[in-house]
């Protein structure tokens, strides 16, 4: 069974990853979903937030699951018994960061491969940090992240008004 890690913060889950996701369930038997515990990065959602925002969005591709990982990130595909990682790149200016962790995570686990996956034109533009800042303005996210994720941003800005 070939199984792929899609790695990231998540927060939020945007349209561009779930174009990813959706590319990399084609290519595997089964894409784990990776929410990283990202705490450094200061998230906005919890990380158990993240991760059930999460759940709904894979609920309907059957080779995908969500899960949490700490620490290496080669570490925890070994552990799920993944062959490949998958990063998505929707810019230049992501690849050179994108490259070096790659590089990195190969001399940590030769066995492990890195792919890189582009999303759609469509989604090349869009980021959790500025769909966060978009909704911190008042601003309508419906066109970047699912239904649920904008009433869930929505919601958080709501309360911590």
């Amino acid at each position: 069974m070939r199984t792929a890690i899609y790695p990231g913060s998540f927060d939020p889950l945007t349209n561009g990853h779930l174009d990813v996701l959706e590319r990399a369930a084609k290519l595997f038997d089964r894409v784990i979903v990776a929410v990283a515990l990202s705490e450094s990065k200061n998230p906005f959602f919890t990380l158990e937030e993240r991760v059930a925002l999460m759940k709904p969005a894979v609920a309907r591709m059957k080779n995908v699951k969500a899960g949490v990982f700490d620490g290496l990130l080669v570490e925890y595909a070994h552990k799920q018994k993944a062959q490949a990682i998958v990063r998505g790149l929707r810019a230049v200016s992501d690849f050179e960061f994108e490259f070096q962790m790659a590089l990195m995570n190969r001399k940590l686990a030769k066995d492990i491969e890195t792919i890189f996956m582009m999303p759609k034109e469509t989604y090349t533009f869009i980021s959790s940090r500025i769909v966060k800042e978009i909704a911190r303005m008042g601003g309508d996210v419906s066109p970047f992240v699912p239904p649920h994720v904008a009433a869930a941003l929505k919601k958080k800005l709501k309360t911590a008004q």
